[in-house]
C-alpha cells in the first residue's frame, strides 16, 4: 500500500528506484591496553592513517572539482589537524592503541564542537566521517560509504559527508534521502550542484527497508513509499515537461511580461566557471573567495596568487556582473592566522566583516589583488562584505574599498536582521545589497543551518524571512540601488518567482538551479509574482506560504 513521507525537498527532479542504505559507521575499537614499548609503533600508525586519509579526501576533492573540491580539502584539514594529533600521540603514549586513540581524541574534539554554538555544531558530521575513515583503515574493515552496485538505486543515509556526496555517481544513484542535514548544509548544496534529485531531514528514513521501491521528488521533499503504477507515471510526465520546458527556454531570466531579472551563478573558484557558462548564468552574484584562503590556515595567500585566480573568474564573463564577496572567516570557517580559537560561540562572535576589520592588512590585500585583476577587463566587478550589521560596518568596508583604488561598486551583504531593518540607512554607504538567505534565516530564528532538528526554520518559505526580504528590496528600491538574493533560496524555481514579487532585482545560484529557475520565471508575468509574494507573505508557516504561492500562480 502506498504511503507518503515528507522531509525536506534540496535538489529538483524525481528519482525512482530500489533503497539501498549508506555503508555503517565504524565500530568503536576495543579499549585495549599496549606496552610502553609499542606507543611509537602505534603514534606512527595513526600519523600513517591521518596521512593516508587526508590525501584520500584531497584526491577526491581534485577528482570533483568546484565547490566539492574546497569542502573535502577542508576536511583534510581537519584530519591533520595539529592539536587533534597531539592529544592523539598522548594517548597511545599511556596505553592506547593506534585506532583507540584516533577513536577517543576524536570524541574528545566532538564534544568540544557539540558545546560551542550551534553553527560550530554543525560540523561534527563531517568530523565524525573522518575519524570513521582513519579508524576503518587502521582497523582493515571497508571503509564506511556508499554501496557497491551494480544496479541505480536510491540512496538512504542518516547523513552524507561531503567526501560521499562529492563523488556520487548520477548514473547509478538516482537519488537520495537523508535522515539529517538542511536546506544549507553542505550536502544539499553538493546534490544541487550534481543535479541529484535529495530530500533531508526525513525523520525514519534509516526504517525504509533494503530493495524496498520508493518515488523521491526532490522538489515537494515528498518521498512515496511502495508507489502506485500511477503515481510513477505522474510522477514521471511532471519531470519530464518540467525537461521539455528547460530545453526550450533560453536567453537572460525575464518574467512573462518583460520584467528582466539576471540570472547569477554562485562560485567558489575557477574550477565552478565551465558549469556556470553553460548554464547560461549572466554572471556571478556571488564569488566565495574563502576556499582560496583554505588551502593554508596558516597564512593569507599571496597577492599575486589572488589575482591569478580572481582573474581567471573575470575573464570568464565579458560584459557581464562578477559580485565578489570578500573573505568571510570565522564561525564554521576558523583560519588560524585570523580567528579566535577560543571564542564561546563564533557564530555570533568576530566573523566575516568583523574579522577583516580587525586584520585591515588582508582585506588590503585582497581588495588591492581585485583591483589588479580587473584591469583592462571589459567586466562589471562588484564586491561585498559580509556580515553588515549597520551603516558603521558598511561606511568602513566602503573606506577600505576606496583607500585601495578599487574601481568597482561597493555592496554589503544582508544576513543579519539588523542589516534588514536598517537597510536604507546602510545604503546612503554602498551600491547595491545581496541577500545571503542561509545565514539571515539562521540568525533571524536562531536555528543553524547544519541541524536538521531545526530545518523547519531555516526554510526559506518562512513568512518572517519573506518579511525581511521585502524589507530589503522596497528599501533599495527607495534609494535607485539593486537588492540581489545570493543564498540558496534563489534556486526554487517558485520562490525565484516570489522573491521577484517582493521587489529583488537579480537572483544568483548553484549553475544547476539557472535552467530551472529561467523556465519557471518565464511563465509567469510579474503582477502574478507579486500576488503571489502578498499571499506567501501572509501565511503563518512556510508549508502554508509555498501552497498559498503555487495556488495564485497556478490560477487556482
Amino acid at each position: 500500500m502506498e504511503t507518503t513521507l515528507r522531509g525536506v525537498g534540496v535538489s529538483h527532479g524525481v528519482a525512482i528506484g530500489q533503497v539501498r542504505h549508506m555503508g555503517t559507521a565504524v565500530l568503536e575499537p576495543p579499549a585495549k591496553q599496549i606496552p610502553a614499548e609499542e606507543a611509537e609503533r602505534e603514534q606512527g600508525r595513526a600519523r600513517q592513517g591521518v596521512e593516508a586519509v587526508a590525501a584520500d579526501l584531497i584526491a577526491r576533492g581534485n577528482l570533483a572539482g568546484g565547490e566539492a573540491q574546497a569542502v573535502l580539502e577542508a576536511q583534510a584539514m581537519i584530519a591533520q589537524d595539529p592539536e587533534l594529533m597531539a592529544d592523539v600521540d598522548r594517548r597511545i603514549a599511556v596505553g592506547s592503541t593506534a585506532e583507540r586513540g584516533i577513536y577517543d581524541a576524536f570524541s574528545h574534539y566532538r564534544e568540544l564542537l557539540a558545546g560551542a554554538g550551534e553553527y560550530m555544531a554543525g560540523r561534527v558530521a563531517d568530523l565524525d566521517d573522518v575519524r570513521n575513515r582513519i579508524v576503518a583503515r587502521l582497523l582493515g574493515v571497508p571503509m564506511p560509504g556508499v554501496p557497491d552496485s551494480d544496479e541505480p538505486y536510491v540512496l538512504i543515509a542518516r547523513d552524507l559527508a561531503p567526501a560521499d556526496t562529492a563523488l556520487l555517481d548520477p548514473t547509478l544513484v538516482l537519488g537520495f534521502v537523508t535522515e539529517e542535514g538542511g536546506p544549507t548544509s553542505h550536502s544539499a548544496i553538493l546534490a544541487r550542484a550534481l543535479g541529484v534529485p535529495a530530500v533531508v531531514a526525513l525523520p525514519g528514513a534509516g526504517e525504509l527497508a533494503e530493495g524496498t521501491e520508493i518515488a523521491v521528488d526532490g522538489s515537494t521533499g515528498e518521498i512515496f513509499v511502495g508507489p502506485s503504477e500511477e503515481k510513477k507515471a505522474a510522477l514521471t510526465k511532471a519531470a519530464e515537461e518540467r525537461k521539455a520546458a528547460l530545453s526550450a527556454s533560453s536567453g537572460p531570466g525575464a518574467t512573462s511580461d518583460g520584467h528582466k531579472v539576471p540570472l547569477l551563478a554562485n562560485v567558489g573558484g575557477p574550477a565552478d566557471v565551465p558549469a556556470a557558462v553553460e548554464a547560461g548564468a549572466e554572471g556571478v552574484g556571488l564569488f566565495r573567495t574563502e576556499f582560496l584562503f583554505l588551502d593554508d590556515s596558516q597564512k593569507a595567500p599571496s597577492e599575486e596568487k589572488q589575482v591569478e585566480a580572481y582573474r581567471k573568474v573575470l575573464e570568464a564573463f565579458p560584459e557581464g556582473r562578477v559580485v565578489v564577496r570578500v573573505l568571510d572567516a570565522g564561525a564554521d570557517k576558523p583560519l588560524d592566522f585570523l580567528t579566535p580559537a577560543d571564542e564561546p560561540n563564533p557564530a555570533l562572535g568576530v566573523r566575516g566583516l568583523r574579522t577583516l576589520l580587525d586584520h585591515p592588512e588582508v582585506l588590503r590585500t585582497q581588495l588591492t589583488a581585485l583591483a589588479k585583476a580587473a584591469e583592462g577587463l571589459p567586466v562589471y566587478l562588484e564586491v561585498m562584505a559580509p556580515m553588515v550589521a549597520d551603516r558603521t560596518d558598511a561606511k568602513a568596508f566602503a573606506d577600505a574599498c576606496r583607500e585601495a583604488g578599487l574601481q568597482a561598486k561597493f555592496g554589503a551583504m544582508v544576513e543579519i536582521p539588523s542589516a534588514a531593518l536598517r537597510a536604507r540607512s546602510i545604503l546612503q554607504e554602498v551600491e547595491f545589497l545581496s541577500l545571503g538567505t542561509n545565514d539571515l534565516a539562521q540568525y533571524t530564528f536562531a536555528a543553524d543551518r547544519q541541524v536538521g532538528a531545526v530545518s523547519r526554520l531555516q526554510d526559506p518559505w518562512q513568512p518572517a524571512l519573506l518579511d525581511l526580504v521585502a524589507l530589503s528590496a522596497e528599501a533599495a528600491k527607495a534609494e535607485g540601488k539593486s537588492c540581489g538574493v545570493c543564498g540558496e533560496a534563489a534556486s526554487d524555481p517558485l520562490l525565484a518567482c516570489v522573491l521577484t514579487g517582493l521587489g529583488v532585482t537579480s537572483l544568483s545560484m548553484g549553475a544547476a538551479s539557472i535552467p530551472y529557475v529561467r523556465a519557471t520565471l518565464a511563465k509567469y508575468t510579474l503582477a502574478q509574482c507579486e500576488r503571489a509574494a502578498a499571499a506567501a507573505r501572509a501565511a503563518d508557516t512556510a508549508h502554508e506560504a509555498r501552497l498559498a504561492a503555487q495556488a495564485v500562480l497556478s490560477g487556482e
